[in-house]
């Protein structure tokens, strides 16, 4: 009896799961949606929402150009909104524009939010960053980046008739109010940026570097990641003492 116990397969003692299979859930995330989750640092009260390359749209952009698709940001936003751990959203923009609708749409998102934001561009935030970048409760510019404002383009089949002038005509107008609403620009100097000849090469508008973003009032401030954390800070700091945040 005791020679056939001991003949017996015995069962693998357990193993610890490998490093590798433990963050392969975060790692495959990273990969596939160029993003982390919402909540990296278990102490942080800040979320980090980077706003990088082509902003992409209804339409799916070639693999070779790095987007951010607003179908990840804005689950983002409503997660940042909902969570009670994260008191403020830092944004940081390097972005070439894309997709009117739908850079629109994530500006909408951070402008309605009832948490601080801080929005601070690094490189470029040009052409539809430039409402992104004004719909934070506070902007930042680095001194090097730039801003290029322009009209808005269509793409696709255009039909030469007067309704798609007026069509295009309304969604600029959308663009216009949304920035002067949210920034200290006024609507006659943003579109004299917008419409100035010989500042671009190839297109109508104008770019704008650091400085000249904060003197235009388009940006509150000229400055980097430090001094848009202490200002997110003070932000946060101010809404507590109004007693907004329920502990």
């Amino acid at each position: 009896m005791d020679h056939y116990a001991s003949n017996q397969e015995q069962p693998p003692p357990p193993t610890e799961p490998k490093k590798e299979e433990k963050s392969g859930g975060i790692l495959d995330k990273i990969q596939e949606l160029g993003q982390t989750n919402v909540v990296q640092m278990e102490n942080s009260n800040i979320h980090c929402m980077t706003v990088v390359g082509q902003i992409e749209g209804h339409m799916q952009l070639p693999p070779q150009n790095k987007t951010t698709k607003y179908e990840h940001l804005i689950p983002q936003l409503v997660a940042v909104e909902q969570n009670p751990k994260i008191e403020g959203l830092l944004i940081i923009l390097n972005t070439v524009g894309g997709d009117v609708e739908a850079g629109l749409a994530i500006s909408e998102m951070i402008a309605s939010m009832s948490k601080p934001s801080v929005t601070l561009v690094l490189g470029g935030g040009h052409s539809i960053g430039v409402p992104i970048a004004v719909a934070s409760n506070y902007s930042l510019i680095a001194e090097t980046a730039t801003m290029t404002i322009h009209p808005v383009r269509l793409t696709g089949l255009v039909i030469g008739v007067p309704q798609t002038f007026e069509y295009l005509d309304k969604m600029q107008e959308r663009v216009i109010n949304f920035v002067t609403k949210h920034s200290e620009i006024s609507e006659d100097k943003f579109k004299e940026l917008m419409f100035s000849k010989g500042n671009l090469t190839r297109d109508i508008g104008t770019n704008v570097v650091g400085t000249d973003a904060v003197e235009y009032g388009l940006i509150n401030e000229v400055g980097g990641i430090g001094q848009a954390l202490v200002k997110l800070n003070t932000l946060i700091d101010e809404k507590k003492n109004q007693g907004d945040f329920v502990q």
